[in-house]
């Protein structure tokens, strides 16, 4: 793609990227096949190739985003389709990553949308906080209904939607600490807390811990860890996501520098991405840029660190189908698509995948509350594709998507980590009783 910008303009280092990554782009429009707000509402301005013209104009004159701009990019869901899909390389990642930092500086959204946005920003990143927004939430959902029938509200409904019936226990692993390997230590990690998933999901990582230390891992909870900064990098907020990351960096470089690390581990693929783009993140901060870069270079998804430890090979299939949903930010964010299912088949369980699994269940972090006419959409082609299946639990490894799903259908939805914890001894994820053997024993 030709481009026009000033020296002057390339001077400044993210408008020289953003040069750099739209050059890239030939124009060749694979990524609209693969695009899921192009696929359900066929605009050309809502597939990446138009999102990435508009990018273009904007940022080439050097101008404030205007409300056609906004509003094709917020339908954005940054699932990353489009970057698995581009033979020329286009990194779509960071260009719309760029667009939405100039939307938040040079925009000035509805006072309704200024507002939600800095409750989801304020809230959702702060577990304490969030537990007690859900606390109020039981409260209102009821009411939903009524709220999402005023154009201003719909986004208040949707999260009163999405929110648990009942408040969740607190994981039992949730303080930092150290839990040792059980028999002889075959590694030691460090295992992300994150900030929603151990409100709206605890057992998942007491899964995790359960079923690392079974195989000789020392897990450690590092204390002063905090949000990954992905809810609000995704809204453009930069000074707030880059102080979320520049936390977690200097929390994990004294864990590395001290006891030692042999890998970050995260249970949620949403917040996988991110932290293996810190070294990219933080590459204009001197203070940081190595440090963010060692951090990311040894971050895993929990499924990538498994999979190395052969886990023992089940004597006998479980008797359980699972839909395995490959959540965006896995398959297409970390490029991470294999290590899932062949963990679930090793241990026992019948795994099958939808006709359609790159495409976006319609998460995409606080997409299903900001879009949530899209991402509903989106969730009822997902859930079909999955129901047709005919499982008897749908396994994901993103705590959105699990929540997403779970919304839609009728049939259990777990972590991945919990059906591998519970094949190989633990308790059943919520939807199940018993232990898999036993299930497998009365199937």
């Amino acid at each position: 793609m030709q481009t026009h910008f000033s020296l002057a303009q390339l001077a400044d280092p993210h408008v020289a990227e953003a040069e750099k990554i739209l050059r890239t782009c030939v124009h060749c429009g694979f990524c609209t096949a693969t695009c899921p707000t192009y696929v359900l509402l066929g605009d050309e301005l809502d597939s990446p190739r138009g999102r990435i013209y508009l990018i273009k104009d904007m940022l080439e004159n050097d101008r404030p985003a205007t409300e056609q701009e906004v509003k094709h990019i917020d339908r954005c869901l940054s699932c990353l389709s489009c970057m698995t899909t581009c033979p020329s390389g286009v990194n779509y990642m960071h260009l719309v990553d760029q667009a939405r930092v100039h939307i938040e500086k040079t925009y000035v959204r509805p006072a309704h949308d200024r507002l939600m946005r800095a409750m989801l920003a304020k809230v959702l990143p702060y577990p304490h906080r969030f537990r007690l927004a859900l606390m109020g939430a039981m409260v209102g959902k009821p009411f939903a209904p009524l709220l999402a029938k005023i154009p201003g509200l719909k986004p208040l409904a949707a999260m009163l939607r999405l929110s648990p019936g009942q408040p969740n226990g607190r994981a039992h692993h949730e303080a930092p600490g150290t839990f040792p390997a059980q028999g002889q230590r075959r590694a030691r990690v460090a295992l992300l807390r994150g900030c929603a998933q151990p409100v709206l999901r605890p057992s998942i990582d007491d899964a995790a811990i359960r079923l690392l230390t079974r195989l000789g891992v020392e897990v450690v909870r590092v204390e002063g860890e905090g949000c990954c900064g992905a809810l609000v990098h995704h809204m453009g907020r930069e000074e707030e996501a880059h102080a979320f990351a520049r936390n977690n960096v200097d929390a994990w470089t004294r864990e590395m520098d001290g006891p030692g690390l042999d890998a970050i581990l995260v249970t949620t693929s949403g917040c996988g991405t991110p932290i293996k783009d810190y070294g990219h993140m933080l590459r204009l901060d001197a203070a940081y840029k190595d440090k963010a870069a060692r951090v990311s270079s040894i971050t895993r998804d929990i499924s990538e660190f498994l999979v190395t430890l052969d886990l023992p090979k089940a004597a006998a299939p479980l008797g359980r189908r699972v839909a395995y949903h490959s959540a965006c930010s896995l398959q297409h964010g970390q490029k991470v698509k294999g290590p899932p299912v062949e963990l679930l088949r090793t241990v026992g369980f019948e795994v099958a995948e939808p006709f359609d699994p790159h495409l976006c269940c319609g998460s995409a972090g606080t997409y299903n509350m900001l879009q949530s006419e899209i991402a509903d959409q989106l969730k009822a082609k997902k859930v079909g594709t999955l129901e047709a299946l005919s499982p008897d639990i749908i396994a994901a490894g993103n705590i959105g998507c699990m929540a997403q799903i779970g919304s839609g259908t009728g049939v259990p939805v777990a972590h991945t980590v919990e059906l591998l914890d519970w094949a190989m001894g633990g308790p059943a994820p919520a939807g199940f009783s018993g232990t898999a053997k036993a299930a497998q024993k009365a199937a």
